[in-house]
């Protein structure tokens, strides 16, 4: 029972914090005072530190050799890895859907795709999570847990890369027509079993994506 309690406070301490880095309550750089943060949370240092510690393995918190946590920066350079690693893990992902989906991938696919709309706002989690959920639904298809576990990493630290390129202009409902017509075409190939459709439609996808927005507009801030 003990245990149980704990390890609920560690989710619900994560939950909370990683919220605040990803609305902006937590800015970029900013320490992080786990005595505070636990208090305003109503949680222990124990579960605060646990979670600080599982945000920090995700790329959203640094903590250093002396424990101290703050909140990890943004930057040009890493918005262009992450790109550039997703161009070609997501398309290869898709394909591999494509080959490999099982019945009930196929309900999942179609349950994430009905849960999607558009991404208006930088502060709307829910839509960026069901953004998210879809994707995870193609590469989960996949069957490789190497590159499941991978592109899990990948999104973590995208998620508010993400943001940035929403910030930076927000989308016009020609883009958002575009995004449903690519999620469309990448659910009907997968569906299908096309896997070089598959990954051309992912490919086409990731190139005009948010994390090629924020790369942009990152590198313009920090020059």
């Amino acid at each position: 029972m003990v245990v149980r309690q704990a390890l609920t406070k560690n989710a619900y301490a994560y939950e909370e914090v990683r919220q605040r880095i990803m609305v902006g309550t937590l800015e970029p750089g900013q320490p992080l005072a786990q005595s505070q943060l636990a208090a305003e949370l109503g949680v222990s240092l124990t579960p605060m530190r646990e979670a600080l510690r599982r945000l920090d393995a995700e790329g959203l918190v640094y903590i250093d050799a002396h424990k101290n946590a703050r909140v990890a920066t943004l930057s040009a350079t890493e918005a262009k890895y992450l790109f550039e690693v997703r161009e070609r893990m997501d398309p290869m992902a898709a394909a591999l859907a494509a080959e490999r989906r099982t019945d009930s991938d196929i309900v999942r696919l179609k349950e994430a795709a009905a849960r999607l709309k558009p991404l208006a706002d930088e502060s709307d989690l829910d839509a960026l999570t069901a953004h998210r959920e879809f994707h995870r639904a193609i590469y989960t298809a996949s069957h490789n847990e190497l590159l499941i576990n991978l592109l899990e990493g990948l999104w973590d630290k995208a998620d508010r890369y993400r943001q940035v390129g929403l910030k930076t202009r927000k989308d016009s409902a020609a883009d958002r027509r575009r995004v449903d017509r690519e999620h469309a075409s990448i659910m009907k190939a997968v569906i299908a079993g096309n896997a070089a459709e598959a990954e051309r439609q992912m490919l086409q996808h990731v190139q005009g994506s948010l994390g090629r927005r924020a790369i942009d507009e990152l590198a313009q801030e920090q020059r």
